[in-house]
C-alpha cells in the first residue's frame, strides 16, 4: 500500500506539518516510506454550496453533460458540492469516486407557471406539502423551495406561495428528515419563511435589518451567490419596458446589495459560498464567488471559509482532522494572502487519490 506525504501550512490555522494519505484517509502520524507529492498551502476540499449539477438553460442534462459540469467542479478546486435543485436525476454521481460529494436538493418546487420553464415541479398551494415531503425523501437531506418570482399579475417580485402554505411545507419536509432552502429575490416572502423556521436562504437581497435578526435569532443560513446577484442590471433592463415596478425593484436591490450582505455578515448570520453553477451560470468557478465577497467587503479568510471549513462543517463533512476522508487543494501560495492563487492549484486530492495536478 503506498503512503503519500503532503507538506505546508495546514488552513485554516495554518500551521506547517506533513500530512500523510494512508488507503484514502488523513493521518499526521509519521509514516515511513511515504513518497512527497506536493508542498504548499494545503486546504479542505473547496464547497459549493449552491449549484446546479444536471441543469441548462432548458432544462436537465443527460448524463454525459452532467458528468461534465462535475469535472469542471473538481477541476475548479470544488470537493463538495450541495445541489440547490436540478431537473436531472443525479444519483449516479454517488457512485463515482471521481467525481465531487454531492448533497442533492432534488428539484426546485415553484408556483404554476412562476419560474424558469422546464426547471421544477409546478404545484399549487394546497400540493406544495405534498411535493416538499416527496421531494424530502427523494434528495440527500434537502429540498429547495422557489420562495419569489416576477408576477406578471403584479407586475413586479411577489411570493410564490402564501405564508401558510411555506410553513406547512417547511413542516413537512423537516418531518420527513430534511432542511429546507429557498430562492428569495425580494423583501416580502422573507418574513414568513425566517419564523416558520426555514433553514437557509438563497440570495437573499430582500434582508431588512430586523429580518437580520430574526435570522440570527432562529440560526438560519445565507449562500447569497453575489455573481448571481450581479446579474440584476441585466434583469431590470430586460424587464424595464413591460414590468416598470420590477425592474425599479431589481435596481434598488442591486444598489443595497453588498450593504445588505455584510449587514447579514457583520450581524453574525452564517454566510457560505455558492457560484450558482448551472443554467446561464457556468461551472468550476467558485473562486469567482469567494472573490466576489472580498469584493463586497469580506475578509479573505472570511470568504475562502465560507468556500471551505467553514462550509464542510456546516454540511457535515469533515475537513482536515486526523482519520478524514483525504480531500484537499494545494496551492503555491498563501491564498489568504493571494486569493489569484485559487485559480491556479497545484494539486487536487479527492477521496485520497490525486485528481489533478499541475506539472511544473
Amino acid at each position: 500500500m503506498s503512503v503519500q506525504r503532503f507538506r505546508g501550512p495546514v488552513l485554516p490555522e495554518g500551521e506547517a506539518r506533513d500530512l500523510y494519505v494512508v488507503d484514502g484517509r488523513i493521518t499526521y502520524e509519521p509514516q515511513s516510506g511515504a513518497d512527497t507529492v506536493a508542498e504548499g498551502w494545503i486546504v479542505p476540499g473547496l464547497v459549493d454550496a449552491h449549484c446546479h449539477l444536471g441543469l441548462d438553460d432548458f432544462g436537465a442534462t443527460d448524463d454525459e453533460a452532467t458528468e461534465q459540469q462535475a469535472l469542471d467542479d473538481r477541476d475548479g478546486g470544488a470537493l463538495l458540492i450541495r445541489d440547490a435543485g436540478s431537473a436531472a436525476d443525479t444519483r449516479w454521481i454517488h457512485d463515482r469516486d471521481d467525481l465531487p460529494r454531492l448533497i442533492r436538493c432534488g428539484r426546485h418546487i415553484a408556483a404554476t407557471k412562476r419560474y424558469i420553464r422546464g426547471y421544477a415541479h409546478e404545484v399549487e398551494p394546497a400540493d406544495l406539502a405534498t411535493y416538499a415531503a416527496q421531494e424530502a425523501r427523494n434528495g440527500d437531506g434537502w429540498i429547495k423551495l422557489v420562495g419569489d418570482w416576477i408576477s406578471r399579475d403584479e407586475g413586479d417580485l411577489a411570493p410564490s406561495f402564501p405564508a401558510e402554505a411555506f410553513a406547512d411545507a417547511i413542516a413537512a419536509a423537516h418531518a420527513n428528515g430534511a432542511k429546507v432552502t429557498a430562492h428569495c429575490f425580494g423583501h416580502g416572502v422573507l418574513p414568513g419563511l425566517i419564523e416558520a423556521g426555514i433553514d437557509c436562504i438563497e440570495h437573499g437581497t430582500g434582508l431588512t435589518e430586523d429580518l437580520i435578526d430574526a435570522m440570527v435569532a432562529h440560526g438560519t443560513r445565507l449562500v447569497p451567490t453575489v455573481m448571481q446577484l450581479d446579474k440584476f442590471p441585466e434583469h431590470a433592463a430586460a424587464g424595464q419596458e413591460r414590468f416598470p415596478a420590477y425592474a425599479a425593484t431589481m435596481t434598488g436591490l442591486y444598489d443595497r446589495m453588498p450593504a445588505t450582505i455584510m449587514a447579514a455578515h457583520e450581524a453574525g448570520v452564517p454566510i457560505y459560498a455558492g457560484s450558482d453553477g448551472g443554467g446561464i451560470s457556468r461551472h468550476g468557478n467558485i473562486v469567482g464567488e469567494v472573490e466576489a465577497l472580498v469584493r463586497i467587503g469580506m475578509t479573505a479568510r472570511d470568504a475562502l471559509g465560507a468556500a471551505s471549513w467553514r462550509a464542510r462543517e456546516w454540511l457535515g463533512v469533515d475537513g482536515l482532522g486526523e482519520g478524514a476522508s483525504a480531500d484537499f487543494v494545494v496551492y503555491d501560495r498563501d491564498p489568504l494572502e493571494d486569493l489569484s492563487v485559487l485559480r491556479t492549484p497545484r494539486c487536487i486530492v479527492l477521496r485520497g487519490t490525486v485528481v489533478g495536478e499541475r506539472r511544473t
